[in-house]
């Protein structure tokens, strides 16, 4: 049965179509946006998927080229592996979602979504995001919902609910929340140092756009919605938890969780698992399942210490910092690098200086295609955990933590016109335990700054965690979390910032939902340790950018010609501007407006590239001096290049004082004169005489 929704969303038309394509998935909602085309579907097989312990969820973000009239380019013609974009996107749907799905539920559910048409002013990742929860929520898979999602920029002070892709792009926000009708469950942003106090109240007002949306979402699962399905548990029986606890009391898990030192930990746990294995030996429907509840039980252990008796697995107090350490300048011969530690957790980040030539271009559902100037790749190897397994490239968790320092770090980068160089910072983790994501926002600054790039200020980046009780203000927040607070606390809360404002912000949930004094407590809970590593670790380990970049960085020094003279510089076939090249061994990019870049790493060959260019470009006046190169000998003169495709002649009068029979008899090819020049001939060609050259 087709059914048409629709409501006005920041002065569009939400419009939603239900039943009307795609009846075989569980649950399908053909959205539009403006004229943005999303088709979000849901669905989840029949019976659990054997031998996991965790919710498998996949989550897709499909971008059809089609949708901004652009066809695949590549020999295939047809769409490759997910984008960036599609990542991103997927993972910002995901993080939400995720915690409303019952958490003893081990079903495969896919969420798909396919853009089909893409309005500039409606951004499609925010239909995606929408239709997600639509489609989930009138489908019959189990789910705690509704919930919506909602974007916010700030152009020219002002906010702005779902910003166009243009607002988005260019404003000083980029903001996107999500919530259940009563919380806030999932924060994103990309800020331009946003106060604390102007993040916040950006926050909540997407949260009261999001509370109209769940109600409209409600009212389309009371007229649609179908009855959810039952399902097999996949959770722990409670006999075996006392049995567990009758073999290893809670004071022993207490002593062996409870270690600042993460190998300790994890042996102790070993000891433990082994110790249950021998005592279930006879009980094999349990032995499947004991690693998990020896996980229930480390974790109903930890979240009890800390929200009872405010005691960290590590010792430290609720708002204190773990050691910090940060040094420059260890890898030799790169264009820049630095460490930066905290605990068990360390990054090492080296940047890379190129031209402008090398920046990544992104061809994707933005009508124009994207340049990216600054790339920040982030990798996570099995090293860093102790583990080991062979490198598969970067998954999801490490392409979203590198687009997150990524965001971190854009607003304090200097501009092209200040820079003119495309940067990439690569974030190393050599050790890992907890929160390396804000740890490479540190180690990059330190990095960039290192490698001579004029940022503009230092950034720092911190996580808070939380652990919930019985009612909402049952709570403890707490500072730079450790990996076992995070797995098993009910908030990952990522905030990295300058002095003076916030440049991003992931938040992550395991619950349904933060309070806003929950949320406002983070915020400055985060602020105070930003300030601190600034202040403490960051400032005394290098204070401000290097004056030059590294004797073993690209040099590029940039001139401005007229844009006529482009053709000229290039010359036919681009023969003028190789003939450059190979003569100084530097690169060179021209763009549009005229505005040239020489890039190397010696000096005198760059300001030879220069100079000959100035040379090819220059308005040829009367009495200027050139020194060239006699490259053709005629009966009547010779010919002189003087840059690189610019030649002039020197009739045969013009070459001596003396009267002379052949011009042989003074110049060979390849001898070096200098010229002066007579002006342009009736041809427009350049004449050069020798003989009037003044001596100083």
């Amino acid at each position: 049965m087709y059914k048409n929704f629709s409501m006005e969303l920041a002065g569009r038309t939400l419009s939603i179509d239900i039943g009307r394509v795609a009846a075989q998935a569980n649950g399908a909602a053909f959205m539009h946006y403006g004229d943005t085309t999303v088709l979000c579907t849901a669905t989840a097989s029949d019976k659990p998927r054997e031998g996991i312990d965790f919710f498998p969820l996949s989550v897709e973000f499909e971008e059809k080229l089609y949708s901004v009239g652009k066809i695949p380019g590549g020999f295939n013609k047809r769409e490759g592996k997910a984008s960036e974009n599609s990542v991103l996107t997927a993972r910002v749907i995901d993080r939400p979602m995720r915690p409303l799905f019952p958490k003893d539920y081990r079903n495969d559910v896919t969420l798909n979504n396919l853009v089909m048409a893409v309005d500039p002013a409606c951004r499609p990742e925010l239909v995606a995001m929408l239709g997600s929860a639509i489609a989930t929520c009138i489908s019959d898979i189990p789910f705690d919902g509704p919930c919506a999602m909602t974007q916010i920029g700030l152009v020219d002070g002002e906010f702005v609910v779902n910003p166009s892709q243009e607002q988005w792009k260019n404003g000083d926000l980029q903001l996107t929340v999500a919530s259940t009708g009563e919380k806030v469950i999932m924060i994103e942003a990309g800020a331009n140092e946003i106060p604390e106090d102007k993040m916040i109240e950006a926050i909540y007002r997407a949260h009261d756009i999001n509370l109209e949306l769940i109600e409209f979402i409600k009212k389309i699962v009371a007229e649609v919605g179908k009855a959810k399905h039952t399902y097999e548990s996949c959770a722990i029986p409670a006999e075996m938890f006392d049995e567990i606890k009758k073999i290893v009391t809670p004071e022993e898990m207490e002593t062996a969780v409870f270690t600042d030192v993460k190998q300790v930990r994890e042996e102790n746990i070993r000891n433990i698992t082994a110790k249950l294995e021998e005592a279930f030996a006879e009980k094999e429907e349990w032995l499947p399942i004991l690693s998990e509840a020896v996980y229930q039980y480390q974790k109903k252990t930890v979240r009890k210490m800390i929200l009872k008796d405010h005691k960290r697995p590590d010792g430290r107090e609720i708002t204190q910092i773990r050691h910090l350490a940060a040094e420059t300048d260890l890898i030799p011969r790169v264009h820049g690098s630095a460490m930066f530690t905290r605990g068990q957790t360390q990054i090492c980040t080296i940047t890379t200086l190129a031209p402008l030539s090398e920046v990544q271009r992104i061809d994707g559902l933005d009508e124009n295609e994207v340049n990216k100037r600054y790339m920040h790749h982030y990798n996570f190897p099995s090293y860093s955990v102790g583990e080991t397994k062979p490198s598969r490239g970067p998954g999801r968790r490490e392409i979203g933590h590198g687009a997150l320092a990524e965001k971190a770090l854009i607003p304090v980068l200097p501009t092209e016109e200040e820079f003119p160089y495309a940067i990439r910072t690569v974030s190393e983790t050599f050790e890992s335990n907890g929160s390396t994501s804000q740890a490479s926002i540190c180690a990059s600054t330190l990095s960039l700054m290192a490698a001579g790039v004029p940022i503009k200020k230092p950034v720092a980046g911190i996580s808070c965690g939380l652990v919930t009780g019985d009612s909402d203000d049952d709570y403890l927040v707490l500072t730079d979390i450790q990996g076992l607070e995070d797995f098993f606390g009910d908030m990952d809360f990522k905030v990295a910032g300058t002095h003076d404002g916030i440049t991003a912000i992931q938040m992550d949930i395991k619950i349904h939902g933060l309070t806003r004094p929950i949320v406002e407590e983070a915020i400055a809970r985060t602020k105070q340790a930003r300030e601190y590593i600034l202040n403490e670790v960051m400032t005394p380990c290098i204070a401000e950018p290097r004056a030059t970049v590294s004797e073993f960085a690209p040099k590029i020094v940039q001139i401005q010609i007229d844009p006529q003279k482009i053709g000229d510089v290039v010359g036919q076939r681009g023969k003028t501007i190789n003939t450059i090249i190979e003569r100084t061994g530097v690169k060179i990019d021209i763009t549009d407006d005229g505005s040239v870049s020489v890039c190397g790493t010696d000096k005198t060959m760059m300001d030879k590239a220069i100079d000959m260019i100035r040379l090819i470009t220059t308005e040829f006046k009367e009495g200027m001096i050139f020194t060239g190169e006699v490259v053709s000998i005629k009966d009547f003169g010779a010919f002189i290049e003087f840059a690189p495709g610019k030649e002039g002649m020197v009739h045969i009068s013009k070459i001596a004082k003396e009267r002379i029979n052949h011009v042989e008899d003074v110049l060979t090819l390849g001898d070096k004169v200098k010229v002066v020049c007579l002006g342009k001939d009736k041809m427009g060609r350049i004449s050069f005489s020798i003989k009037d050259v003044k001596e100083n």
